[in-house]
């Protein structure tokens, strides 16, 4: 774990951490920086604590320490998000300091009944309310709901320009003991945000339109420093309000001249075609993300589709429905709101096909949207008459995909 003072009186507390299932679900091969801030003023104010990942809260306890400071005399705890990432440790707090006031969001109050039996000392804050923790440090609250729980709520310090939003503006990813956007390279931001798409996608997309209600509010507030829950502390506030502007627009489409083709071979027909399909692709002048189900998971062919206006699904037909993997990442997809794509789909079948039907079925049940070319079916091994099918789709596909996203700029 790392102190660094970000701002007067200020102080971020952050750890590194890897090889969990974030939400016991998403993969993050990257690991994740978790972050809390201790604000002391007159009264000292935690914000945003985490939870008991990699030997927290112990860790966070040692730093308090560092600090100088007693978790006995820390009063306050700011909880932007009920999420146990970030208040989990409250538990282990309560041992050791039973008087402490919690303010919070109405919907927050709920969920710490819920999740910690906690209904005394209780503040509920939200739009336009605002405390004053001395020193000139006098906390703003903004409500932004449903980014990504319906309780989330930003925090700004009037004194310094620090706003506080929790999940907003986070990402996925180590920070390896740098904590500031602006000490990464122009090439190492250019990688970093993979990771913080992978955040995006997995973790709020479904959200778009609350987001983009949210950045709408912030934009407001005259931040100076935005200092998120997860991953790297921004000066450059309108980049990283700008980039989630951007990944809120890419639900409904078009996102960026890029394809994303996933596939999957039961014993190598579909496969024979998809060799065929890389090889024309490689010709063309645009990007391609390639995932093989169920080999990659849910998380990173979703985080590849965010920012993708076109794909290509290549999958045999199994049981007279889709490639069981396959079904299963569109069904995520589908409840991610992935919205609006342009697809191409081909693939093999025995005996019957019906991979189609459950495709369309998926398409329209979570309202998605997507446009499909006249699909590529083939009985068996794909013949040269199939491949030649499968070429002329994909330079449909490819011409389609440029067109819509320059219509768009």
């Amino acid at each position: 774990m790392k102190i660094t003072e970000i701002a007067e009186s200020t102080y971020q507390l952050s750890v590194d951490v890897e090889n969990i299932l974030f939400e016991g679900l998403w993969e993050i091969p990257n690991g994740v920086t978790l972050n809390s801030y201790i604000i002391k003023g007159e009264k000292t104010a935690i914000i945003d604590g985490v939870c008991g990942w990699d030997g927290v809260p112990e860790t966070l306890f040692s730093l308090l320490k560092e600090l100088e400071i007693e978790p006995a005399s820390i009063k306050y705890l700011v909880v932007n998000h009920v999420e146990p990432d970030h208040s989990g440790w409250i538990e282990s707090f309560k041992k050791i300091n039973s008087d402490f006031q919690i303010l919070s969001s109405k919907k927050g109050k709920e969920l710490l009944e819920a999740f910690y039996d906690l209904t005394e000392n209780v503040t509920v804050v939200g739009d336009k309310d605002s405390f004053d923790l001395g020193n000139g440090h006098l906390l703003n609250f903004a409500e932004i709901p449903n980014v990504h729980w319906p309780d989330t709520i930003a925090t700004f310090d009037q004194a310094t320009g620090v706003l506080f939003p929790c999940d907003a503006f986070g990402s996925f990813g180590k920070c390896d003991g740098r904590i500031y956007a602006e000490e990464f390279s122009e090439e190492e931001l250019k990688e970093y945000e993979k990771d913080t798409i992978r955040y995006y996608s997995n973790i709020v997309a479904t959200f778009s339109p609350q987001v983009k209600s949210a950045i709408k509010k912030v934009r407001e507030i005259p931040a100076k420093l935005i200092a998120p829950g997860h991953g790297l502390v921004w000066k450059d506030t309108k980049a990283i309000m700008d980039a989630y502007d951007a990944y809120a627009d890419y639900q409904k489409g078009p996102a960026r001249a890029e394809i994303t083709f996933i596939w999957g071979s039961m014993y190598g027909m579909t496969e024979a075609a998809v060799k065929h399909a890389l090889k024309v692709l490689e010709k063309e002048d645009i990007t391609v993300h390639v995932h093989r189900v169920p080999e990659d998971s849910w998380g990173t062919v979703l985080t590849s589709v965010w920012t993708s206006t076109g794909i290509i699904l290549a999958m045999p037909t199994y049981e007279f429905k889709m490639f069981p993997p396959m079904g299963a990442v569109l069904e995520e997809i589908g409840k991610k709101k992935a919205l609006n794509r342009k697809a191409f789909r081909f693939g093999s079948f025995g005996w019957s096909g019906g991979a189609e039907r459950e495709l369309a079925d998926i398409n329209t049940r979570l309202n998605m949207g997507w446009e499909f070319l006249e699909p590529v079916e083939f009985k068996g091994t794909p013949s040269s008459e199939d491949m030649e099918k499968i070429e002329a789709q994909i330079k449909v596909l490819v011409a389609q995909v440029k067109e819509t996203v320059n219509n768009k700029q």
